[in-house]
């Protein structure tokens, strides 16, 4: 087994359930620790899939607060507390981003007052975490006297991503302005840096980057394509990135008329990125493995992904649900 590796636990991408892709979701396997990237649905049976340990959880990382990043993180505890969560000999660390502070701008034809939870309507990452444990306080506090569980707090401490005051962040006028990266996580077996990227109106969102003994890997997160992207994959060996299939977006959106279809391929062809350009950012970056996951769609009949690799030098890796791959010593 090699000592450090990348395992993709889910890859679809999207609101939508897959036949063939758990939610998006990897790991990152460094001499027995884990921690986990985004939890989209499905992750906490993948990581059961995988042969990983909850008890070897160290942290955790969300890249944005898209439903389909987050679908899962209740499971890490609810069920967590009985796949051996409780052995953690400190609370694991959680990290997300903040609120983008007020509600994005509405969608052309989009109704602008349609609002819900109004007295608090973009929670960051710890407000929207001490939301679920609000939600599931009946479960919780029947489990913590009836099963004799310990406390939430004693095995997940959560936090927001704090931007460097240098960093001149607007989620409606320029979400991923040039910047260098930031640290937001370390141990003795990893160093975590954060960087922004582009999938506004869905802002802050973040690439991060793990830098082990073995070697480095960085993942994208949601992203169209972004100069940030580049400078924190820069000599990476392994890039995850996710990827859209941009004819299928055209088939699907490119004649739209109605305000739905027109925002859909908007939100596409701004947001995410298509096939080629995550070559073209891989080769860029100058890393040694390119792995794309998050896919858009997540099956198609006639899948295009091996383009990738046709502005890529480097190895392309198609991944797949449960796809391990190794960082180099």
């Amino acid at each position: 087994m090699a000592r450090s590796e990348v395992v993709l636990l889910g890859t679809a991408g999207g609101p939508r359930l897959r036949a063939n892709r758990a939610g998006v979701s990897s790991a990152v396997v460094v001499d027995g620790a884990l921690y986990l990237v985004d939890f989209g649905y499905g992750a906490c049976r993948q990581v059961k899939l995988a042969g990983l340990d909850f008890g070897r959880l160290r942290a955790g990382f969300v890249t944005h607060l898209h439903s389909d990043h987050l679908a899962d993180l209740a499971n890490l505890l609810l069920f967590g507390w009985y796949e051996n969560l409780e052995a953690v000999t400190a609370p694991v660390r959680l990290v997300g981003p903040g609120s983008r502070g007020a509600v994005p701008p509405a969608a052309p034809g989009a109704d602008e007052a349609a609002v819900v939870s109004p007295e608090r309507p973009m929670p960051g990452f710890t407000d929207l975490v001490d939301g679920l444990w609000r939600a599931f306080a009946t479960d919780i506090n029947d489990r913590l006297r009836d099963n004799h569980r310990r406390h939430p707090s004693d095995l997940l401490a959560t936090s927001d991503i704090t931007l460097p005051d240098e960093v001149r962040f607007d989620p409606d006028a320029d979400a991923a302005p040039a910047m260098q990266p930031f640290p937001v996580y370390a141990d003795d077996r990893v160093a975590v840096s954060a960087i922004l990227v582009q999938h506004a109106p869905m802002a802050p969102a973040y690439a991060f980057r793990f830098d082990t003994p073995d070697g480095a890997v960085v993942f994208s997160g949601d992203t169209g394509p972004c100069d940030n992207l580049v400078t924190l994959a820069t000599g990476a060996d392994v890039l995850v990135h996710e990827v859209i299939d941009e004819q299928w977006v055209a088939r699907h959106y490119g004649d739209a008329t109605d305000p739905v279809g027109r925002a859909m391929l908007a939100h596409h062809t701004t947001a995410h990125t298509a096939i080629s350009d995550t070559g073209r950012i891989a080769e860029k970056a100058g890393v040694r493995t390119l792995v794309l996951h998050h896919f858009v769609p997540g099956e198609i009949d006639r899948p295009r992904w091996h383009e990738a690799g046709d502005h890529f030098s480097g190895r392309l890796v198609v991944g797949a649900d449960l796809d391990r791959i190794p960082l180099p010593r």
